[in-house]
Order: C-alpha cells, then structure tokens, then sequence
C-alpha cells in the first residue's frame, strides 16, 4: 500500500495538468514529459536524526561524503531527503538534487514532497535553465494543493526569472496572495534584464517592503542598463531614507562614483566606510580602488593598496585593479612596472591580468615587452582562450607586428566575435582593407554572427584603403542581412568614407539625408577631409556647424587655422589663433616617441631636452641634405606661420618624428626596423621625408599616427599616400 501511495504521489507531480488554478499554466503544463530519472526504490521508515546526519555531513564534508552517508542510513525520511535536496540546490549541484529528487519519487520516501523539498528543486531548475521541469513542478503544487508560503512561491519566481520567461515571471507574482522584499526585487530584476527600465522603477517605487537588498537591486539594475544618473538619484534617496548602505552599496556605490568620475562623491563614501569599519572589506576594498582609478587618483589608489597589502595579500582582483587602473589613465610603463612588483612578490599570473598587461603593451607600442608577456603565457601553459588572444593579436598589431598578430589569431583555441573583432580591427589600421574583408568573409562562412563593432571595423577598413563601393555594400548590408541599426559610429565611418575619398559633396549630403548633423564628430570628420583635399567652403560650413554646438574643441580649431594658411589666408589665420588664446583653447603638443629595450624616448618639435640632442639634430642636419640629393623637396607651402621660405623649411624639419627617427638611427644596427608613435596624425612633409629615409638608410621604418599604421620601406608607404 505505501509503495502503491509513493506511485501515485510520484505520478501526479510529473503528469501534464488538467486544470490549473494560475492562470497560464493550463495551457503551459498540457504538454506530457518524460519522467524523472528514477532510481532504485527504498521503502524504509526515517526518523528526524536522520536528517541532522546528514546535513551535518553536507556542511562539513559536502555532497559525494554527504551521499555516501545518506546511502548508508537504515532510514530515509523526508527530512533526509530535504536535507540531501536542499543541500545541493545551496551547493551548486543542480543535477545531483534533481536526481535525488527523481529517486525520492521514484520509491525512496513514505512522504510525498513538502515545500522545503520543492523549493529546493526549483532552485535546481533554475540553476540548470530547466523552464519545462520547473513548470511542471509549479502545475503540480497548483493541482495539489501544496499550501505555498512566500518562499516556495519565490522559488516559483526566481526559477521563471532564471529560465528566462518574463511574462510568467510576472504573472506568478502578480498572482502571489503574500509578498515580501525577495518576491519584489525578483520581479524588479526581471523588468531590468527585460529592459523596462520605467517598469522597474514604477514597481520599486509601488513596493512597501524596500529594504537594504532593494534598493541595491535598483540602483545595480539601473547601472547594468545603462542609466547611470537614475542609479546616482536613487543612491541619494537612499541614503535620505535613512537605510543604512550594507558592504555591497558601498561597492556598488564606488562603482557608480568611478562610472561618472565623480571624485568627491567617491571621497564622501570613503569616509562613510571608514565611519562604518567597513575597511577590512576586501571587496570594498577593491571598489575602493577601482572608483581612484576611474576618477584618475592613482596615487590615493597606491596609498590603499599599500595600505593594506598585508590584508590583501595575493588577492588577484586587487592587483588586477590596479593594473587596469594605470591602463585606463594612461600610464603603461608604470603598469608593467607594477606587474614586475608583483611577479617579485609571488602573486601567480592568472590570464585576466595577463591580458591587461598585453593592452598596455598595446596601447604604449612596447612590442619587446609584448613578447615578454607572450612568453610568460606561453611559459605558464595558459589556455589560449578568446579575451587573452584577442589581447596579443591587439598588442601585436598596435606594435606593428600584423603577421604576429594574425599567427596568434590562427594559433586561438576558440573564437568568438570579439576575437575576429579584433583581428578585423588590425588590418583596418594597418590599412589593409582588402585583407579586412577576407576575414571578414571567412567569420560569415563559420556562422559567427558580427556585431556593432564588427561593422564599424569593417566600415572603417573600406575608409581607409579607400574602397567606397564596398563600404556601401557592408553599410546597406548590415542594416538588411544582419539587422543592425546603424550607430553614429557607423555613419561617421561612411562619412569618413567618402570625405578621405574627395567625395565631399556625397559626404556632406549623406550628413544631412541621415539626420546626423547634431553630431559633432561627423562635422569634424568632414573638416578633416576638407583639410586634406583643401575644400574652404565645406570646412566653413564644419566649423561652423561645430561652433553652434559648442563643440569646436582645440582639434578643430587647429584644423581650420591651418587650413587657412595652407591656403595663405593669413589674417584668417591670425583671427582664429587669436580667438583660440582668447578663449584659452590649447593646442595638443604633438610628440612621437620610440622604445629601445626597456625605454621610452620621447620628442617634441625641436626638443632639446634629449641627452644625446646634439647628436640628433647633427645627424638630421646630414640626412636632410642628403634627402634633398635623393629629389626631396621640403613642403614649405604646409607651413603654418607667414614667415620666410627658409624659415617655414627649418619649422618643417625638426617635427617630432624626425626627431626620433633620427635617434633611432644612431641608436640602432644597421639595417634594424624602426618603430615610431605619435599621438597626432603625421603631416604630409613627414610623410613625405620618411619615404625617402627608408630608401636612403635601407631600413623598414614603421610610424603608428593618431589613425593608423604607415609601413615606409624602400621609398614606399603602405597607405599609397591615402591616409
């Protein structure tokens, strides 16, 4: 008779419903499932002991001792069986706790499932994404008449939540009779992840039950969508409620303050952590840290860290933090050298950190160190996974290494979008947009559905090899093939399309036909454009576009200034710098700088503040006459000051990157390639001359501008003279 019971309790929980009380499980628990995976039947009696037993086993020694110990008990009782049940849900080990719970049906128990028990297993659905079992366990307690509290009824909602079924979610909670702060934040959670932003807000707001964890649920929420003032607003009302911030509102808070480079809010809350002794935190900890290094402090970063070492230990977030921190503002050697500080401290190089230490390899164009970082993976036997390839093939190519970089590329174990992303990225600066286009041709035969971001490198790769045709095609095509709702980057790259192309007038109109023109990056792409092909009128109309909205920064400026004396309107000129210095709009000194072993040099026109200067600027003197033996005429008319034809060539010829070619010349073997960076793009009469020092030195000279990769050797250029 009790075996028969357990049959018919076992076959009324995983039969499809006839009726159903909620409102949409009729229709979706009709369908009939396989059941359960069974087990063996035991059919003995339990006592409560039994299940102290076990739970202590599952705390102290977990599941597969727990399970040895459960096995061998004379007695299984539900309670035993809550405890195994429950314990994996707690633990992570979702199948495990649905294969208890089908043997528990299947015979092992003399009572049919309480809510402890099915609260445990729609934790487990939830944990495995099982809507359907989870759906025929609600239909079961419907049909039953299982009297659910508030908490079997969360189970109920956070395991349609976690499946990823948002109408039911919300359904489920609207039919709930009682409702606590978990059953409203689930719900809210919901709305965000929907991305009803208004929904969820409405609903926090409708809530009479906002405790600490709801307001963190908003304000997080809030923050993961992208609404960044409505989470600061919502911070602040918190805080004039009275609710006392627990340790995750602070980090969370100090995320929200380096978000929005908030400094003083950041040292605010500081001072609140240190009021609530909340310091040892070390997640607060590493907030901490990270909102300085967001909010540019990296020394008030460096004292915390410090600090605390003895308390962090080797905590690798904490490390990590702090070298994305220098990254982020720039600082890529004092990076690398905090990552030699902590390889000598013992910390172990896991592949997160390795791969913020490649970007700033990148980003500085320290292809010696980059190798070093290589090794290092390659030492450490680290698995070649797409974030930590997607950062060398980035390092490589940004050191001017394109071939590494694509060896790296084939060589990744597993590649996802961003890793094609990536790759599609490099042979766009370096200029290669045929080559761009054939990878992106073989990312489309593996069936890797591009991105945003895909489309903008491929948009960006026809900009700069000068394939207008094709970038119609991929601009049309992402829109009809792949549904992509162009984004202002990509209109900016058309733009840029056209206007390096000398089809301003297309360039212009396409502006106005998209509705564009309240943007001010596409007017200063215009601008740059005119510059380069000398169009006055359209770069007239770009600044003045600029200017009506506020957004004619120092770069713009410079450009229409130096358009005007490109043209030898020199009261034009003189009005507009004069406009500048009045409005205290400062030009960006250009430098360029070189890396020789473990140094940087860097120069600025007719710097002098090198140790070896004078030997520089002798050996530029001799290379510049013997350039002009080789038929190099100095672009005078690119000058920028209305002076004398001798003076405007002498303005030419001590430019930054001169400069540090020179010094790598006299700095390195005979015939050794050179790598020069420079943070502004390199000016005609630069280009111009380089040509001519490669053929003149036999040498590969390699120069990164602001836009690109030009790859000058035997009196050539790989930009063919578009850039």
């Amino acid at each position: 008779m009790a075996r028969a019971a357990r049959q018919a309790a076992a076959a009324a929980l995983l039969s499809p419903p006839s009726t159903c009380a909620f409102p949409s499980s009729a229709g979706l628990l009709s369908r009939p499932r396989e059941p359960f995976v069974r087990a063996a039947e035991v059919s003995l009696p339990g006592t409560h002991r039994e299940r102290i037993h076990v739970v202590s086993w599952v705390k102290a020694r977990g599941f597969h001792d727990a399970r040895r110990a459960f096995d061998g008990t004379p007695t299984r009782s539900l309670p035993a069986w809550t405890a195994i049940i429950s314990g994996c849900a707690r633990g992570g080990r979702y199948a495990d706790g649905m294969r208890a719970f089908a043997e528990m049906l299947g015979g092992g128990s003399a009572a049919a499932p309480n809510a402890f028990v099915l609260a445990g297993v729609l934790r487990c659905c939830a944990g495995l994404g099982d809507l359907e079992s989870g759906r025929r366990v609600h239909g079961w307690i419907l049909r039953t008449g299982v009297r659910p509290d508030v908490v079997l009824c969360n189970a109920v909602l956070d395991m349609y939540a976690k499946c990823g079924d948002r109408g039911l979610t919300r359904r489920a909670f609207g039919a709930m009779a009682e409702k606590d702060a978990v059953s409203w934040n689930i719900v809210i959670s919901t709305c965000l992840q929907d991305g009803d932003v208004l929904g969820a807000m409405q609903l926090f707001d409708e809530s009479p039950l906002r405790d600490v964890s709801s307001w963190n649920t908003i304000i997080s929420g809030l923050m993961r969508s992208g609404c960044a003032a409505e989470a600061l607003d919502r911070l602040r009302r918190m805080a004039r409620a009275g609710v006392a911030f627990s340790n995750y509102t602070y980090s969370m808070a100090f995320a929200l303050a380096g978000m929005l480079s908030l400094q003083d809010l950041g040292r605010q809350l500081h001072g609140c952590v240190v009021v609530a002794a909340l310091e040892d935190d070390a997640f607060v900890r590493c907030s901490l840290m990270d909102m300085y290094c967001k909010c540019g402090e990296m020394e008030a970063a460096l004292s915390i860290f410090d600090r605390w070492s003895q308390f962090i230990g080797d905590i690798k977030f904490a490390w990590s933090t702090m070298v994305a921190g220098y990254i982020q503002n720039g600082r890529e050697e004092e990076a690398l050298e905090f990552f030699r500080r902590m390889l000598r401290e013992g910390v172990p190089a896991e592949q997160f950190i390795l791969t913020s230490v490649a970007a700033a390899c990148a980003n500085g164009g320290m292809v010696e160190q980059g190798k070093q970082v290589h090794g290092f993976v390659e030492k450490l036997g680290h698995r070649l996974d797409a974030p930590l390839a997607s950062a060398l093939v980035d390092m490589y190519s940004k050191c001017g290494s394109l071939e590494d970089a694509r060896r790296i590329f084939d060589s990744a174990q597993a590649k996802n979008v961003a890793l094609w992303t990536t790759m599609l990225c490099s042979y766009a600066s370096h200029g290669k947009g045929t080559m761009a286009i054939g990878i992106f041709n073989i990312m489309k035969a593996e069936k890797v559905a591009p991105n945003e971001i895909t489309l903008v490198a491929v948009l960006s790769a026809c900009s700069h090899s000068g394939l207008v045709g094709e970038g119609d095609h991929y601009f049309n095509l992402m829109q009809e093939e792949y549904g992509i709702v162009p984004r202002i980057e990509h209109y900016n790259c058309m733009v840029d399309l056209y206007g390096r192309a000398g089809i301003l007038d297309k360039a212009k109109d396409f502006i106005e036909e998209n509705n564009i023109g309240h943007e001010a990056i596409v007017w200063k792409t215009l601008l740059s454009a005119c510059r380069l092909h000398k169009h006055i009128d359209y770069a007239k109309l770009a600044s003045e576009k600029l200017v009506q909205l506020e957004q004619c920064d120092a770069g713009s400026y410079v450009l229409m200034s130096n358009m005007y004396a490109t043209n030898s309107k020199w009261l034009d000129a003189y009005k507009l710098r004069s406009s500048m210095r009045e409005w205290r709009v400062r030009k960006e000194p250009g430098q360029s700088w070189i890396h020789l072993k473990n140094d940087v040099h860097r120069f600025v026109a007719r710097d002098t503040s090198h140790p070896r200067s004078a030997e520089i600027y002798a050996y530029l003197e001799k290379m510049m006459e013997r350039l002009k033996e080789m038929g190099y005429t100095s672009r005078t008319d690119l000058a920028v000051h209305d002076v004398e034809e001798e003076q405007r060539e002498a303005s030419l010829k001590f430019h930054s990157e001169k400069l540090a070619i020179s010094f790598g010349i006299i700095s390195t073997p005979v015939g050794a390639t050179l790598r020069i960076f420079k943070n502004l793009r390199v000016c005609e009469d630069c280009h111009e001359a380089i040509k001519f020092i490669s053929r003149a030195t036999e040498r590969e000279i390699i120069v990164r501008d602001l836009y690109r990769f030009h790859h000058f050797k035997d009196g050539q250029c790989s930009c063919k003279d578009f850039w």
